[in-house]
């Protein structure tokens, strides 16, 4: 195993590449901050075209992380890893146990949870070569249901009280009675927030790139279905979107008809500069990685050994931090996005 540390840290602690030539294991890991404590956060798998392309992502998401963290309260950095290869055909078993031991080298400056292209099983798989993984406990969730350390029902409910949050500041509302929202991407977390949304008394418009999971949307919730291409555009109080990034951008904010913009993607701005453009429009943007963070949140919890009424206090805090980011936004006229920034690095870098 051929492990390398990047000379040119920028802003980042510590960059380091990973290369097995027996397991094929291809990986990067990049500590951006440990002011509050070890980085955590998620181990990705995805076909990059280079490796450049893989160190810009995990550069990305490495500092995202701290700020998500940051604005959490949490005693934790901000960390990420990215393996190089397509997670349907090139892994196994042997890959995973090589991630295991070049996690376990870094010894906890780092830890790893499931992310886009693993599972908790892979987790577990590395975890026999390392302690440095986290959320792959199996245990009740909070909303009763039993799961084996995925994190989605505690982001989905935690995205739930942020979004009561932006409709508490834009529209000087305490329910979602006959709110009209549009929920993009019904995978594990935008089906769960549906469901809360549903039990609150909104009115659901839901579009997936799979069909079978419109129609589930439909039969069990009372949904409207809409084409992907058409949801941004619909008439509605709330846009959450829950698919890909980037889908804030310079096309697709003309086409909001929202008043708020609330939900559990990453990264939806395309660029920082979208915040603004939203703001322009008179359009609340709940920043998505601190509506985002009730995974984080529950991973935490579980590591430290914390109950679930712990965890769903501390997940119904993201309602609170959201109120104080629109109030200071109001105050200083400035972006949502530019404030929950600052706010961040606030903590972290003055812990």
């Amino acid at each position: 195993m051929e492990i390398v540390e990047q000379d040119n840290l920028s802003e980042h602690e510590r960059i380091v590449f990973c290369k097995d030539r027996e397991s094929g294991l291809k990986a990067i890991v990049a500590i951006h901050n440990t002011s509050r404590g070890p980085a955590l956060g998620g181990c990705r798998m995805w076909p990059y075209h280079n490796e450049d392309e893989a160190l810009q992502d995990v550069l990305r998401l490495s500092r995202g992380m701290t700020y998500k963290s940051a604005l959490a309260g949490l005693d934790l950095g901000g960390g990420k890893s990215v393996i190089i290869g397509d997670p349907h055909n090139d892994k196994n078993e042997r890959l995973l146990h090589a991630m295991g031991r070049f996690l376990n080298q870094l010894e906890g400056r780092y830890i790893a949870a499931e992310d886009s292209g693993t599972s908790v099983a892979d987790l577990k798989i590395m975890a026999e070569e390392t302690p440095f993984v986290a959320g792959i406990n199996d245990r009740a969730t909070v909303d009763g249901k039993w799961r084996n350390g995925d994190p989605s029902p505690s982001t989905a409910l935690g995205v739930f009280h942020g979004l009561r949050a932006a409709v508490k500041h834009q529209l000087q509302r305490d329910d979602l009675k006959g709110l009209r929202i549009a929920v993009q991407g019904l995978g594990n977390v935008g089906f769960r927030l549906c469901e809360h949304l549903r039990q609150a008394g909104a009115k659901l418009l839901v579009s997936d790139i799979d069909p079978e999971r419109m129609r589930t949307a439909v039969e069990k919730l009372g949904a409207t279905a809409v084409s992907p291409e058409k949801i941004i555009s619909r008439q509605v109080d709330i846009f959450a979107p829950c698919a890909l990034g980037a889908v804030l951008n310079d096309e697709s904010i003309p086409l909001l008809k929202a008043d708020i913009v609330a939900g559990a993607a990453n990264n939806q701005l395309a660029e920082e500069r979208h915040g603004a453009m939203l703001q322009q429009r008179g359009i609340l943007y709940a920043p998505d990685y601190v509506i985002n963070a009730g995974g984080i949140i529950d991973i935490a919890c579980e590591r430290q050994g914390f109950d679930d009424q712990y965890l769903n206090r501390q997940l119904a805090g993201i309602y609170q931090t959201l109120l104080d980011i629109f109030a200071r936004a109001e105050r200083e006229g400035q972006p949502t996005n530019i404030i929950a920034n600052r706010m961040a690095e606030e903590r972290f870098t003055l812990h």
